[in-house]
Parts: structure tokens; sequence; C-alpha cells
């Protein structure tokens, strides 16, 4: 009978951790990387005082800064990934999602590619642009409205969708000519960043989760 009581005991142990862990990536391989509550896991460059939480979301809002993606998640080092994320802009806001990037204390990121997020404020690439690499002119979603911003990165290819609309497919060629400044802009592995552009920016970002890739 105490045989049998350690192994009912050890299989609903089993059953608990197989539960926490479908629910951890939802069962289909996501993997959250923010709590919803606070910036744990994250590192903000620059101005702090521009990316904050509030209502369940990173706010980026204020001078120029970067919350870089800094927790455990495959010790937040990504090659190839699905990435996806809810985004809500207000009007004129500009800020954007960095991949393959890396921490560093001040200035627009150096190292890896930005995906815009631009609905109405004066620059013309609009949201879902690979910056300065194929850029989206058409506006596809408005300001105060939640949508999803997806990004996948496989080998040498780069798929961006709004709301499920592939608005970006994009292959790097095997050496891809980049203006000086922006010799970072290529296929690399490394993290994520969202942006605060400017005081007069503001963008929520919610359920922001990532999947690996082989």
């Amino acid at each position: 009978m105490k045989q049998i009581l350690i192994i009912v005991v050890l299989i609903g142990a089993m059953g608990c951790g197989t539960a926490q862990t479908m629910k951890k990536d939802n069962g289909k391989g996501w993997i959250s990387l923010f709590d919803g509550k606070s910036l744990s896991g994250w590192k903000v460059s620059d101005n702090p005082m521009s990316i904050r939480v509030e209502d369940g979301a990173i706010v980026t809002n204020g001078t120029r800064a970067h919350a870089f993606y800094d927790g455990p998640v495959q010790n937040h080092d990504f090659k190839n990934f699905e990435f996806k994320a809810e985004v809500m802009t207000f009007p004129s806001a500009n800020s954007g999602i960095y991949f393959h990037t890396v921490y560093q204390s001040e200035g627009w990121p150096s190292k890896g590619y930005e995906v815009q997020v631009n609905n109405s404020q004066s620059d013309w690439r609009r949201t879902g642009s690979l910056y300065s690499i194929q850029d989206v002119k058409e506006t596809y979603v408005k300001d105060n409205v939640w949508y999803t911003e997806y990004i996948k990165v496989e080998g040498k290819r780069v798929i961006i969708k709004i709301n499920d609309i592939v608005v970006v497919d994009y292959t790097e060629p095997d050496m891809p000519l980049r203006e000086e400044g922006s010799k970072g802009r290529v296929i690399s592995n490394g993290t994520f960043a969202l942006q605060a552009h400017d005081p007069g920016s503001k963008v929520m970002y919610r359920n922001i989760m990532v999947r690996p890739l082989p």
C-alpha cells in the first residue's frame, strides 16, 4: 500500500509539472517574456524614467531609452524564433522592436534590426517596416487600438505580420550592403529591445511572447 501511495504521489507531481509547463508556454511552445507587473527580466538604458509598467503593459514614453530583454529565457540570446506582442500606439507615436541586439547603456542600438512601430508619426516608415531595409508605407492599424505585431526569423529570412497580414518578407543576401553607421543591421543572434523614442511618443506593449525555433 505504501509503495502504491508513493507511485500515485510521484505521478501527481509529474502531472503538476507538466501542467505548469503547459501554462508557461500556452501548450504551443510560446514563452512569456513579461510578467505583466514589473520590468523583471528587462534592463533599461539611457533614461529609466521613460519606460514603466502600467495597466499590465510596458509603456514607452519619454526621452530616448530602450528596454532590453535580459531574462532567463534562452539566456536572452535568440537566433531563430517567432516573436509576438500586442501593441497600442497613441497619436504621433514612434517606437520600435529590436531583435538580434545587445544591451548598450546609451544611444540607438547599433546591433540588430529594428521593426517599426508608427501609425501616425511624421516618419513615413510605418508599423511593420524592417527599418531602412524593407520599409512599409501603408498604415495597417490605427492608434488607440490593440493590435498584434509578429516577427519570425529563420535562417536569413525575416517575416513580419501585422494582425496576421504579412507586410514584410525579406531574405538577407550573403553580402548585404549597409551604409556607414548601420553595419550591425544583419542577421546574427541576440536579444529583443523596446524603444522609447521621444517625449511625444507613447506606446504600450503587452503579452510579449517568444517561441524559439531550431
